[in-house]
């Protein structure tokens, strides 16, 4: 396996820089798993190893399609920024939350169980999701961008 030491270091230390300035962070696939490794999380190395009957979470059809369903968990940040309990998301992963440390809020799971988001309500601002909104699949994915962009322009 190959592994990317120092860019993870980097990232691990950028992350964790924006945290202590509160500063928005908005964690997109290998970024929502770093954001839970800062946070305290740990992962799951590789889904089909511990979870029985998985998804394909690392789907076969274009990353411009949605591969399954995430329920949003009602009460969350997630929730009030999507408005919406279920989102169509693409899926591009083979590793993923494995917990929720103390502080973490699951903020979206897929019917198989597999954790795609965190939020941490102790910042203005801290959201992972697993799946990539930048492809705008949904209403929800566009609301998301719309809402960090918007907490990134005030103090």
């Amino acid at each position: 396996m190959i592994t990317k030491d120092r860019r993870t270091a980097f990232e691990f230390a950028v992350t964790q820089g924006a945290l202590d300035r509160n500063k928005p962070v908005l964690g997109i696939c290998g970024g929502q798993q770093l954001l839970h490794v800062v946070l305290g999380g740990k992962l799951i190395q590789h889904i089909p190893d511990s979870i029985s009957d998985p998804l394909a979470h690392e789907q076969p059809n274009p990353r411009d399609e949605a591969g399954h369903l995430v329920k949003v968990a009602r009460g969350t940040q997630l929730h009030g920024i999507v408005g919406a309990d279920e989102l169509p998301v693409n899926s591009a992963h083979h590793q993923a939350a494995a917990d929720a440390p103390e502080g973490v809020v699951v903020n979206a799971t897929a019917p198989d169980g597999v954790i795609e988001g965190i939020e941490a309500p102790r910042y203005r601002f801290c959201i992972g999701v697993q799946w990539h909104p930048e492809f705008l699949i949904s209403e929800g994915d566009a609301r998301l961008f719309r809402a960090f962009l918007g907490a990134a322009a005030t103090k």
